[in-house]
This record gives structure tokens, sequence and C-alpha cells, in this order.
């Protein structure tokens, strides 16, 4: 195992500031785009992405409706690059998610919905893409340079940039509080220890578990398993995990389970004890649990901000399990930092 840090490595202990650039820097192209939305009395949302991006998008469905009470539908970018159909969507803000800014497919779609009467708004790491060109209006993460191709820094800006947009536009005081808040949180978070995860880690498949926002975050760490560590992972929902996936699980299954402090940790935490009493080997990110493993974890200010440091402690661990199987996380084979699909 090489002793050198990776770039991954770097680039997740950036993560705190940043988010801490993002929300010196960030602040008026948020305001202004919510006070957009806001005039446009929007009747629902649409989100555009794919990966890690359509993760962050997964989040931010959750919080569009626990917070404003209006949904958002993930819809697939081939419908207009492929198929060629624009989709109505007059009364919708469409939300596209790229680091890059670059993928054809996604910039179809936000020219579609732009196009049918959609308010769209683009949350990337480079205002200059084709999608920042595209969007009618742009909120740049400010992430900073991302060289690894396994996405740490820009997953957590626009999970943060997109929560805050949300934030402006339901002017919820305690929910902007907390995301100012942030990059202390998650400075801890980059040094919570979960090397007892990465012990029970040996190479089978696993399970990544989730319910609400942290559900997303489930889907995220189980992309990173694949990416960065060839293994094989899946995430569920809490309230579906215990419904037919179970039937894999045996003896000393590893299982994450991610929560925060809100009204679905204690049910997210009795399915943890549910598969460990299976025999699973269930490490939680929860103080609730009374079989299942409690991980290191930090709580912020706010539970809607809870998963996003548990997602930076997951990256750092991660990271760790890959170089320990000889493998460079910067470079996952068959993968390169921007995939452009039509």
């Amino acid at each position: 195992m090489s002793t050198m840090p990776t770039l991954m490595h770097q680039e997740v202990r950036e993560i705190p500031s940043a988010v801490e650039r993002l929300l010196t820097e960030g602040g008026d192209a948020i305001r202004a785009a919510a006070a957009l939305a806001r005039d446009t009395d929007p009747r629902y949302f649409i989100s555009v992405a794919r990966g890690s991006s359509d993760h962050a998008a997964s989040f931010l469905k959750y919080a569009s409706e626990l917070l404003l009470r209006l949904p958002m539908a993930s819809v697939g970018p081939s419908v207009s690059s492929v198929y060629g159909v624009t989709l109505e969507a007059r009364g919708a803000v469409g939300i596209s998610v790229s680091q890059s800014g670059q993928s054809p497919d996604i910039v179809a779609m936000t020219q579609a919905l732009r196009d049918s009467g959609a308010l769209t708004v683009a949350i990337t790491n480079n205002a200059a893409s084709r999608l920042g060109q595209t969007a009618n209006v742009t909120l740049p993460i400010h992430a900073g340079p991302e060289l690894s191709v396994a996405a740490t820094k820009t997953f957590v800006t626009s999970l943060v940039a997109g929560l805050w947009f949300l934030a402006e536009l339901c002017e919820d005081d305690d929910l902007l509080r907390a995301i100012r808040a942030l990059p202390a949180f998650l400075e801890r978070a980059t040094h919570c220890d979960w090397s007892a995860v990465a012990a029970a880690i040996d190479g089978r498949s696993l399970f990544t578990i989730g319910r609400g926002p942290s559900w997303a975050i489930s889907n995220e760490a189980a992309l990173k398993f694949k990416e960065t560590c060839l293994i094989h992972a899946e995430s569920y929902s809490s309230a579906e995990v215990l419904h037919g996936p179970v039937s894999i699980v045996g003896r000393g299954f590893p299982v994450i389970v991610f929560s925060a402090r809100d009204k679905a940790e204690q049910k997210v935490a009795e399915t943890a004890d549910a598969l460990a009493d299976k025999g699973a080997n269930v490490f939680a990110v929860t103080d609730k649990t009374n079989r299942a493993t409690t991980l290191p974890h930090v709580r912020t200010d706010h539970w809607l901000c809870d998963p996003i440091p548990a997602i930076v402690s997951f990256y750092a661990m991660v990271e760790e399990i890959a170089r320990a199987q000889g493998i460079n996380p910067d470079k996952p084979r068959h993968l390169n930092k921007v995939t452009e699909t039509v």
C-alpha cells in the first residue's frame, strides 16, 4: 500500500474549506436565483443529473418535499437527447446538477425544459460550461479544481448549494444559520474514525442503508464502493431492505446504515438492529441501536444538514479501503473524470 496521499485524500480534507468558499462567494447567485424562483411561484421541481450528481439531486428532492411541500421528479435525460421529446414543464423549476456541466444529455434536457417554460437552475463547478450557459441561472459551487476521478468536494458543495437555494426560497432562517455553520462540523467529520468498518470490508458484496435525505447519502456511498474499491455495494431504503434484499444477508455480511437526527432515525435504527439479528455486521450512524455498532458521527445544528458530515466521514474511510487493497482511487479502471453521455 502506497503511503503517499492520494488526490482523493487531499480533496476530502479540502471539503470544509470548499464549503467555506461557497458560503463566502456563492451567496449573491443563490439569493438571486431563490428570488427569481419565488417570483415564478413554482408548482413542482424537476431534477436532471447522473451519477453522484443524481444522488445530490435525490437529497434535494427530499429537502424540497420536506421544506416546501413541493414534489421533485427526476427525469431521464434521454427523453430529450435520444427520444426527442420536450416535456411540458411550465410552472416548474428545473434543477440540473453536473460537476463538469459538459454532458450533452444533461444540457439537452435543460434546454428542453427551458424551452417548455420551466425556470432552469444549473448547479455546477464550471459556470462557463455548456450547462452553465444553457440554464436561466447558474449556481457555481466553488469547489475549486477536483482532479481525482471520484467526486467528493463537488458532491458535498452541490448538496450545500442546492440546500441553500431551497432554504433561501422558503426563507427558513434556522436552516440558513445551520448551513453557515457547516464548515466547522465538516472539519470534525474528516477526523471520525471509521476503521472498524474498514476492517469488516472483505471484498464481498455489502449493503448501504438510509431513509429520507440519508438514503441519498447511502446511494452515493454504494457508488463510491464500486468506483474506488471495485466492491459491489447496493443501496436500499430501510423501508425496502427487509422485503426482498434481506434474503442474501448472512453471517458477517457488511452493512453501513446512514441516519440523521430526524423523524426517520428510530425506524432506521430498528432496521439496523433487525439486520444485526440476522447475522449481519452492521455499522450505524446513530446511537439509537441496540445490536448494531454505532459509528463516530457529527450532528449539526439542523437535521437536514446532518447527512452531509456523514458522507465526509465515509469518503475518508473508503479512500483508505481502496489504498489498502492496492487500488488507486484517483484513477478507477474504465472511468474518466468527465463522462459525456448522449
